[in-house]
């Protein structure tokens, strides 16, 4: 692996980038950058912004364009998965893909990173969720990631979404798993002692998706979402004594699965996290 004092991007240096819609809020260049500047790697990371409807074009155009990697945000996680040649256990049972990683011979790799990074977040926070109720709000990838990651830690997943079929086949990613209405959400917070929200509702400053009435000192509350890094469902769940945890951890721990899966050197985790001020 090429380890050169950094400095402009030159012919020779591998680029790697994150598509999504939008995607001009992503931290993820800050994140990596930072970590190819600490392992002195020629490599750079940036977002280039992908219409929906064009996420499996963009990731087939990958080896003809000589991108090393990909990371994918929403809405093209799914396409992506398409895309690939070839799919971890992960990324197959999710059918949802935020890692690519390109071959040698040009073909194409993808993983899921969401869940280890989510698994690596809470445990950098000491939460541990095994035996634990928790509510997953949402049933995208992200959401479908985290509840796979939670059923194999030993948790009972409750799962709510706006569509009664998406909540459904979410949560028979987990053993158990309980689909519920968003309706149903402040009986679910009755039974459940952490709160996971990971739909985009919160990013323009919205107010929660569900009635944070329920909430209270037994709870806590991790929102995906890390711009703004104080969502106000994560206000509301201070306000109700719920302990708050945002999305950047998730965002770290994952980026450095992508770093290693793309490079094969270990992530500087600790430069990661401070590259977006995590302590």
């Amino acid at each position: 692996m090429t380890r050169v004092k950094r400095g402009a991007p030159t012919a020779s240096t591998r680029v790697v980038a994150v598509i999504g819609d939008p995607v001009a809020h992503s931290l993820s260049p800050v994140i990596h950058n930072a970590a190819f500047a600490a392992t002195g790697l020629d490599w750079v990371y940036v977002a280039l912004p992908v219409q929906r409807g064009s996420g499996a074009e963009a990731v087939r155009s990958l080896h003809a364009l000589g991108l090393a990697g990909l990371n994918v945000t929403a809405p093209h996680k799914e396409a992506a998965a398409e895309a690939c040649d070839e799919l971890t256990q992960d990324a197959a049972a999710l059918r949802s893909v935020n890692t690519v990683v390109v071959r040698p011979d040009g073909g194409l790799v993808g993983d899921s990173t969401d869940g280890q990074g989510f698994i690596g977040a809470l445990d950098s926070e000491g939460v541990e969720c095994a035996g634990r109720t928790v509510l997953v709000v949402g049933a995208g990838g992200a959401a479908r990631a985290v509840t796979l990651a939670l059923a194999r830690r030993g948790a009972r997943l409750i799962v709510a979404a706006r569509r009664p079929d998406g909540a459904a086949a979410a949560a028979r990613l987990a053993p158990g798993g309980v689909a519920v209405t968003m309706e149903e959400i402040p009986a679910a917070l009755r039974e459940a002692s952490v709160v996971v929200h990971a739909t985009p509702v919160g990013m323009s400053g919205e107010p929660p998706p569900f009635d944070t009435t329920s909430l209270g000192t037994g709870h806590i509350v991790v929102d995906l979402i890390y711009r703004p890094v104080e969502t106000r469902l994560l206000l509301a769940a201070r306000e109700a004594g719920a302990r708050g945890i945002g999305g950047l951890g998730m965002l770290v721990h994952q980026a450095a699965r992508s770093f290693t899966e793309w490079t094969g050197v270990d992530a500087p985790l600790d430069v990661m996290r401070k590259s977006v001020q995590l302590p």
